[in-house]
Formats: C-alpha cells, structure tokens, sequence
C-alpha cells in the first residue's frame, strides 16, 4: 500500500490515432506510478489521462508522457473542437493521499523547469502553481492557442515562467500547476446548433455570472450529430454535479432542446456520486455508512 499519493492528469492533443495515443500512454508505467484511465474523444481530438503515483516517482512518468508525446504529435496537423495550444496542453498535479497542496506546488515546478529544459517547450505555471494572478486561470493563458502564440508569448507579461519566448514549432507551449480534484463533466444536447450550447455554457459557468466553480463552453460534436456543453466543476463539494445537471436542462428547455446524456472524462470521487444519488432519490437519513462497500472497507481496514 502507498503511504503517500499524488494524481496528474494530462491533456494529449490527441484523440483520434489509437496507436499514437496507447505509444504515449505506455511511456508513463514504471515504479511506483500507475495509469488509471484514459479517455479519448475524437471530435475534441484529445485524450485526458489519470496517473497516480508516489510523489518521488510521479514527476518522471509524467517526463516521459512528454517525451513520447513531443516525438509524435505535430500542432500544425493537428484540428479539433476543443481549445489547445501544446501537445501536452496541461498537466496539473492533484494531492490524494498522505500529500499536501505544497508538495504539488513544488513537484510542478521542478517538472515545468526540466520540460523547458529538456524539450525546449516554453512553460507557464496556472492555479495555485502561478507566479501572477493573471495566470491563475488556465483559460487566459490558452488564449490565442497554438496559432496566436507566437505572438502572445513576445509580450512582456506573457514571457514564460520556464524556457525561452519561443513557441515549439509542433509541441507548442504547456501549462503546469497545481490544483485540488476538479471533475470534467459534459452534458449532451440533442441538436446540431451549436449556438445553443455556447448560450448555455455562457449561462452556466461562473465568469458569465453562473454557477461558482463552473467552467463551461460548447462545442458541436459532429460525428455523434450533437452539441455538448464541456465543463470543469473545480470544487464539487461547493456545486456539486445535480445542481450543475439540473441548471443544464433548464436553460435547454429554453430554446426547445432535450439533454440525451451526460459523460464523466476522467474519474470522479466516490462522494460526489453518493452526492448525486442523495439528491435525485431523496433518500431520508442517508449516510455513507449504509454503503456495502463502506462498511467492507472499514471492517477490513486494519488487516494486514
């Protein structure tokens, strides 16, 4: 059992070749550092991949993620729905266990100082890792993206933290920090507007006057012949997932539009599922202790 557990989980822009995602997944496995999961998705042409591992090993799998990923992905190929501008977009660094958000603040930057070293890939530290306020919101630094950056990152409050003012000519640029757990939820609409979706993002997330810790934008997903609005819920225990759910369907019954679905990318906490099923079942006295596989885990806890 590891005593001490740090999650990273990052964004590949690429999620249409199967062969170049599973040679860049692979690179990760190694000594105390597992992969949990990945997720692709063709139409935003991305890949989100969970790692977990001790805090003295996770720093490397992640090093080597980049390495495989810089040495196949070309940016000036590469097309999709969501918003990118490296390779390796972001790579946040979450503590899980026996961890502090201290520990991940420093792991990232040691890691954003050996990529731009390394591969010559120009850094910039977001969240609780950002050196200014400004760079905070992953957002504001991916403006622009791979095509405006050559640009962006000549002006002065754009120079970035780690390497050189000069965009990598197929690796782009990387965001890296760290952050608490944040859940990538999508609600799916049954029309091909994809105007909707950007009105009910906007209407959602919190910078446009929505929910608090909500971060939304639409997209038309083209080969499924649906609209979806992606979001980031950075604090489900604050809005957790119903009331996000719920604010969703009602702005589609505005302009006429069913949700047909909602996809988790990633993993999500047990409790914010209990959280879920607590709301929509209306469940009276309800606690996680009347949960089978609670009570197994507490009745097993002190087994060797």
């Amino acid at each position: 059992m590891w005593n001490k557990l740090i999650e990273s989980v990052p964004n590949i822009s690429e999620g249409r070749r199967t062969s170049v995602i599973d040679e860049i997944v692979a690179a990760v496995d190694g000594d105390g550092i597992r992969v949990l999961d990945v997720q692709s998705d063709p139409d935003h042409n991305r890949s989100v991949v969970t790692i977990v591992g001790r805090p003295e090993m996770i720093g490397e799998g992640v090093i080597r993620l980049v390495d495989r990923a810089v040495q196949l992905i070309d940016l000036g190929k590469h097309t999709g729905q969501h918003p990118r501008m490296g390779a390796v977009d972001v790579i946040p660094f979450i503590p899980v266990k026996g961890t502090t958000i201290e520990e991940c603040i420093s792991l990232s930057r040691d890691v954003g100082q050996e990529i731009a070293e390394r591969f010559g890939i120009p850094v910039y530290l977001y969240e609780r890792s950002a050196t200014s306020a400004k760079r905070r919101n992953l957002a504001t630094i991916r403006r622009g993206e791979f095509e405006g950056f050559a640009e962006k990152i000549l002006l002065p409050e754009w120079k970035p933290d780690f390497g050189e003012k000069r965009v990598h000519p197929t690796a782009g640029v990387t965001a890296i920090g760290a952050r608490q757990f944040l859940i990538a939820y999508n609600i799916n609409l049954a029309t091909t507007d994809v105007k909707i979706a950007q009105q009910i993002a906007e209407a959602v997330r919190h910078r446009s006057g929505g929910l608090r810790f909500v971060k939304a934008l639409g997209f038309s997903l083209e080969d499924r012949g649906i609209v979806q609005v992606s979001m980031n819920l950075t604090d489900f225990a604050k809005t957790p997932i119903h009331r996000v759910f719920e604010m969703v369907v009602r702005e589609a019954e505005r302009y006429g539009v069913m949700v047909i679905g909602s996809e988790i990318a990633g993993t999500v906490p047990r409790s914010a599922l209990i959280a879920a099923a607590e709301y929509y079942l209306r469940m009276a006295g309800f606690s996680e202790s009347l949960i089978l596989e609670e009570r197994i885990e507490e009745a097993l806890s002190g087994d060797s």
